[in-house]
């Protein structure tokens, strides 16, 4: 039986061979990936939204990996849609062979932007996700089709920007509301925790232009939120439908679908990776 302080010894040493690899200029792996050849395996990578953050795939992540997938899901930094596409983009361009990027929500439009500066990225899935042409902002598309809460349950508050006079504002879920605009197929203990960590996007973010789009020249999947009351139904389906992606619809979804119901979002994830190999 290994003790608790064999388990932290163990813990401690891959951390430090973990920042030794860091310093040595080579990039650390996703989970799972060690153990498979190099080019072999798609590498799916789970790109959170706002009022989240990349626990929100912990379901996902647990099923991919039991099916045997390589799998990393980054912090997204919701500040702005550029910097984040090339953040995000820096993760990919650290990943070996084919890579798999999903989205969820505003997670969507990261990976709209930031997957053609990877040639490894071979397929797009996005989950009640933003899938913007050029030009095209995340708040005008939630806004283009009736249906969604957000406007009724959106506070915001500022935060310095370095080297700027002008504060950023962030957006956030009212709490008192974050269980009926954003998860109501969840239960209200959960969601309650889940209000409390949310992480805020900014809403210069969210307002930002979308780039040349990925899903214009890669094969794209996509989980309609039947019930979702943050990016319309409606709204999904008419991105679904003009970037060619295959979809999935699930009735009664809330925005956070990959949550709800992970076994739908897995499917479309791995029907991805088949198509792909």
């Amino acid at each position: 039986m290994v003790s608790e302080s064999q388990s932290r010894r163990r813990v401690l040493g891959s951390l430090v061979a973990a920042g030794g690899a860091l310093a040595l200029g080579t990039a650390a792996t996703p989970a799972s990936a060690a153990s498979a050849p190099s080019g072999t395996r798609a590498t799916v990578v789970l790109v959170h939204g706002v009022f989240a953050d990349a626990s929100g795939w912990n379901e996902v992540s647990a099923r991919l990996l039991k099916a045997g997938h390589d799998v990393i899901a980054p912090a997204n930094p919701l500040r702005d849609l550029a910097q984040d596409a090339q953040y995000i983009s820096s993760v990919v361009a650290t990943l070996p062979g084919p890579v798999i990027m999903v989205g969820h929500s505003y997670g969507g439009e990261v990976i709209t932007n930031s997957a053609l500066a990877n040639p490894n990225v071979k397929a797009l899935v996005y989950v009640a996700a933003f899938a913007p042409d050029q030009g095209e902002t995340a708040l005008e598309l939630a806004g283009r089709f009736p249906g969604s809460q957000l406007p009724g349950a959106l506070l915001t508050r500022a935060y310095p920007v370095p080297g700027s006079s002008e504060p950023g504002i962030d957006g956030y879920i009212d709490p008192a509301k974050f269980h009926d605009a954003f998860a109501q197929d969840l239960p209200r203990s959960l969601t309650r925790v889940m209000a409390v960590a949310q992480r805020p996007g900014s809403v210069g973010g969210l307002g930002a232009p979308s780039g040349a789009p990925a899903w214009k020249s890669l094969p794209s999947w996509y989980v309609v939120a039947g019930a979702d009351r943050v990016i319309p139904p409606a709204a999904q389906r008419f991105m679904a439908e003009r970037a060619g992606s295959r979809v999935v619809e699930v009735k009664g979804a809330s925005h956070v679908v990959m949550m709800s119901h992970p076994d739908a979002v897995v499917r479309q994830i791995r029907a991805a990776h088949r198509a792909i190999r």
